[in-house]
């Protein structure tokens, strides 16, 4: 079941890896994502310990799924890179005023089907919700829409692509807070991949 909403989520990052001249940090947590989902293929070539810390060296294939072009863009944006650290933008897609809401409530939504029996509690999900990467004010956002029940279908409605790709893969990484994805997490996952499939 997981399979079917990885590969096309994998495959939506890489077209927006190709759009844009990312940097090798925003590639590294693309990376680390991936990993988690056991969605691309990785050779480690080197550990190490650094303060406290386990470091790894990484050698990543081609996804199965993705087209030559892009990945052969990704590589070019890479080879002409300034430096390894270079920050030209910290996220792969920014998203309009417009979308930011739908986007919050379409977050906090998989929050709460994520265990649809019990009410949420802000304080144990916070710390989660910090490590994948989300803003201080996208969480505010994510609490405020917590307080409300969510309806899918009118979230998605006039959802831009880009933007579903970005809640693909934050509402997948939720779905998995437990280690499984229930049929209602499954929909919201297989809704938003029609969104971008129909929207791109």
């Amino acid at each position: 079941m997981l399979s079917s909403i990885v590969r096309p989520m994998v495959n939506t990052q890489i077209k927006l890896l190709a759009k844009t001249r990312a940097t090798r940090p925003t590639l590294v947590k693309i990376i680390a994502k991936w990993l988690g989902f056991l969605g691309v293929e990785a050779q480690v070539t080197h550990l190490d310990i650094a303060e406290e810390k386990i470091q790894v060296s990484l050698i990543v294939s081609q996804p199965d799924a993705s087209a030559d072009e892009d990945w052969q863009n990704i590589l070019q944006h890479l080879k002409s890179s300034k430096s390894p650290t270079e920050e030209l933008e910290p996220e792969l897609v920014k998203i309009p005023p417009q979308q930011k809401i739908k986007y919050q409530r379409l977050l906090a939504y998989a929050i709460q089907i994520n265990n649809p029996d019990r009410s949420v509690n802000w304080e144990s999900i916070y710390p989660k919700l910090k490590l994948l990467g989300l803003e201080e004010s996208m969480l505010m956002g994510i609490k405020s829409a917590l307080k409300v029940p969510q309806n899918i279908d009118r979230l998605v409605k006039d959802l831009d692509a880009d933007v579903a790709a970005l809640a693909l893969s934050q509402t997948a990484s939720i779905a998995l807070f437990d280690r499984q994805v229930n049929p209602e997490e499954y929909r919201v996952l297989q809704t938003l991949i029609e969104v971008m499939t129909n929207n791109c």
